[in-house]
């Protein structure tokens, strides 16, 4: 059999599964990426814990894609929270499901997985050549920018893994988009996902409260279903895990009619009856701050929040107080810049590719993770899809170079 090259553009989860799917079934294998190391964002992302994936029913884990639940779906049934555990496994590193039912390393730490799984690959043969920003092709050759000088490489196909454009300083930051555009690829705008939210918060409150985290708190934004979990108050709006599940809706929002309106539930435990009940006991010469506190429990930030946003005529009547803890509106008035994002939206369509995710109009070339154009809430959803669109993506070069059917 004639050996075959395939070069893999990005360090990232995805193109690294790509270069050990292809280097598996004898494909002589060049990763290239921008930066000094690879898996820099990954490296990132495992600092407070690496949350590979999630454990949750397969059913509710692909609802999580959205729209693209129905492309994604079979790739992440051929590579989901399963194998993607067994394949941590086989690496060494043992894992775990935590309370949340989200996936840990045992350590939880990222580094020991990469380092694992760099060793694998090079004992593969696969070769890594760092500070090689790719910048489009020459005729067929791929043209990257060295500290060198530019280079151009030939290789039999390509897996274009080059991440989305959150986190420029890692190596993600969408450059490449224009190299696409200009090929007649079809590429939706990047957009942030997974990403804080701005309000006009007073001096007064930012000041005194960026930093605290609002908890347990009921987040409702129609027409979803209210959502319970914490976000934190930050100098410019909100941010946290509650806010990123609703973001794709938000900044969504926000692009129709230039706002979004949420709606917070600051006592998820008590009835609005039984506030206005206790709100409605006499006060005496205690401060409101003082009545809040002992008749609800709400204090501290919580508090703060009601009286930034609730007005005199609210607290002075206890019913109409009542009613704005239990359903007290915030207004968000722009996503946080997309580089400061966790991930992004937008990229290569799907309609662009084949089912294999090669470029139709770039034979050899294929795409993978999250340069393609979909988005997932965090809790593990990210690093599944980008693992099974690298191992997907990997084995259409497998089929384009007619290497037959592949189980790697």
């Amino acid at each position: 059999m004639v050996a075959h090259s395939a070069v893999v553009i990005g360090g990232g989860p995805a193109g690294l599964m790509a270069a050990e799917v292809l280097s598996t079934a004898g494909i002589n294998v060049a990763v290239y990426d921008a930066m000094p190391s690879v898996g820099r964002k990954f490296l990132m992302a495992g600092r407070g814990g690496l949350n590979l994936t999630h454990a949750e029913p397969m059913p509710a884990f692909l609802g999580r894609y959205g729209h693209r639940r129905n492309v994604l779906e079979p790739l992440i049934s051929a590579f989901g929270p399963e194998q993607l555990r067994a394949w941590s496994h086989d690496l060494g590193i043992e894992t775990f499901v935590g309370t949340s039912s989200r996936v840990f390393p045992t350590e939880m730490k990222a580094a020991p997985l990469l380092r694992a799984w760099l060793r694998r690959l090079r004992a593969a043969g696969v070769t890594f050549h760092m500070r090689h920003r790719w910048t489009g092709w020459v005729g067929e050759a791929l043209r990257f920018d060295t500290p060198d000088g530019e280079v151009t490489i030939n290789a039999d196909a390509t897996v274009l893994a080059l991440g989305g454009g959150s986190w420029a300083r890692l190596g993600s930051d969408g450059r490449w988009v224009e190299s696409l555009r200009t090929r007649g690829v079809e590429v939706a705008g990047l957009r942030p996902a997974n990403c804080g939210f701005d309000t006009a918060w007073t001096p007064h409150f930012k000041e005194r409260f960026a930093g605290e985290p609002i908890k347990p708190v009921t987040v409702t934004v129609p027409p979803a279903a209210p959502r319970q979990g914490e976000f934190v108050v930050t100098t410019t709006g909100v941010e946290g895990g509650l806010v990123y599940g609703l973001s794709a809706m938000l900044r969504d929002a926000i692009a129709k009619d230039g706002h979004a309106a949420i709606t917070l539930d600051l006592m998820p435990g008590k009835t609005a009856a039984t506030l206005a009940t206790a709100l409605a006991a006499p006060r005496g010469k205690s401060s409101m701050a003082t009545h809040l506190r002992k008749r609800t429990g709400l204090e501290g930030v919580k508090a703060g929040l009601l009286r930034e946003l609730a007005s005199p005529e609210d607290f002075a009547n206890p019913q109409r107080l009542a009613t704005k803890i239990k359903a007290l509106p915030l207004r968000l008035t722009a996503p946080r810049p997309m580089d400061e994002a966790i991930s992004t939206a937008g990229g290569v369509a799907f309609e662009a590719l084949d089912s294999q995710l090669m470029i139709k109009a770039i034979p050899g070339a294929f795409c993978a993770g999250e340069m393609l154009d979909w988005e997932a809430p965090t809790g593990g959803y990210l690093l599944t899809a980008c693992f099974a669109t690298g191992l997907a993506a990997a084995r259409g070069v497998l089929a384009y170079l007619g290497h037959g059917p592949t189980t790697a």
